[in-house]
Parts: C-alpha cells; sequence; structure tokens
C-alpha cells in the first residue's frame, strides 16, 4: 500500500464521474472505478469518485485520509491524482474527538482521548503553534495536517513513517503528519491560497454512517441499474 503504482488508474477513475455526465454515476461505472484505483482501497476510490461526481468537494482541492492504511490521498479540484503518502494518526482507534480536547493542552490528553476524527471537513491553513502555518482540518478540535514532528526523538515518527507496516503509524494526539518533502511538494502548492475539503475515512464506524450522502448515492445508482 505504500507504493505509488496505478496513480495513472486512480486519477482516471476518479475523472469517471465528470465523465458520466450525471450527478451520480451508474453502479456498473462506478464498480468499474473501484476496480481501476489500482492500489488504493476500495473505500477511497468510492469516497474520492463521489466527491467528484457529486460535487461535494464544491469544486475545492480535497483530501481523503484512509485510517486504516495509514495514507494521505491529494486531490485537485478535477479529480486529478496529487500524490499519495503514508501518514502518522492517532495513537487510539476512535471517529469521534473528546468534547473540549481542542482547547486541551497536549498533556491533559488522556491516550484514549488521542483520535483522529472521521468526517468531512471544510480545511484552510492558519497559524499554529511556534510561528508555523498549518493546514487545519478542524480548528475547534485542534486538528491539522501538518510535517512530521520530530521534536520528540523517543516517538521515531520518521522511522514509523518509513516502515511497511501500518500498525506503528498510530502515535500523535490527533493531527496527521505527512513527511516534509510530501507536505512541500504536494500539501502546501495545492492548498495555498484556496480553501480545501478534508474526508477522513472512519476506522471503528461503517463509511455509510460517517458519509450518509455516498452511501445515498450508490443505492440510487443502484436503483437505476435495477439491482
Amino acid at each position: 500500500m505504500r507504493d505509488l503504482a496505478g496513480t495513472a488508474r486512480l486519477t482516471l477513475a476518479v475523472l469517471f464521474g465528470v465523465l458520466a455526465g450525471g450527478a451520480f454515476a451508474s453502479a456498473a461505472a462506478q464498480e468499474s472505478a473501484v476496480q481501476d484505483f489500482g492500489p488504493a482501497p476500495d473505500a477511497v476510490a468510492r469516497t474520492a469518485a463521489w466527491a467528484v461526481a457529486s460535487h461535494d468537494a464544491q469544486g475545492l482541492p480535497f483530501v481523503v485520509v484512509d485510517k486504516l492504511d495509514a495514507q494521505v490521498f491529494v486531490f485537485a479540484p478535477d479529480g486529478a491524482l496529487r500524490g499519495v503518502s503514508p501518514a502518522l494518526l492517532g495513537s487510539a482507534p476512535g471517529d469521534e474527538s473528546a468534547p473540549g480536547v481542542g482547547d486541551r493542552e497536549l498533556s491533559d490528553i488522556l491516550p484514549d482521548e488521542r483520535t483522529t476524527p472521521a468526517g468531512r471537513f471544510l480545511a484552510g491553513y492558519g497559524p499554529a503553534r511556534g510561528g508555523r502555518t498549518v493546514l487545519w482540518v478542524d480548528f475547534a478540535t485542534a486538528i491539522s495536517l501538518h510535517p512530521v514532528a520530530t521534536n520528540n526523538p523517543r516517538e521515531h515518527r520518521l522511522e514509523r513513517l518509513a516502515s511497511p507496516s501500518v500498525e506503528d503509524n498510530r502515535i500523535t494526539y490527533g493531527c496527521i503528519n505527512v513527511p516534509a518533502a510530501f507536505y512541500e511538494d504536494v500539501v502546501r502548492p495545492t492548498f495555498t491560497g484556496t480553501r480545501g475539503v478534508v474526508y477522513v475515512l472512519p476506522d471503528t464506524r461503517r463509511l455509510e454512517d460517517v458519509f450518509p450522502a455516498l452511501h445515498a448515492a450508490a443505492a440510487g445508482s443502484d436503483v437505476v441499474a435495477g439491482r
């Protein structure tokens, strides 16, 4: 899941939504798109294709965060894939943020509260501690996407990103960490001067519960196809 092979097929699969000529593609086209996504998980393929076909991304660049495989997929407004990267995520499984977590100091956040919440977020650049600027995914819960933090060597975050396993990618307090080069080469130029949509896929809830509009669209296309 770490390699970038098949990204050309991924781009073509996302673009099927534009070529379909309707708000939602047919079930057959959707299934074909999923098959063409190469290394991307089905949930990522379906979410990205739906975001473009339904115009849910509102003509903005968007990101799909796959927590199960610890990957980040960045897309241009037209659905073209800009890049894929491994990511570090909240150390605790779960798709909700603890109440008031965004207003607390890191030292006050309990281990089981260090989750990366699932859902659809309108993201944008803004100031952060230390004079930094980060891509705020959800300002209210203090969840951002930023270059990997290396201030605590004992956490071995760089090594975790480089590891072929996803088992060691859960280490943050909830923020999404990506390699610095990926952030500078892909994330920053994609989102500088504009807002964007971030879709964080669940790891404990069902996809259709987090994104009911996606589920409704798939169900509607099944009806049209006579399924």
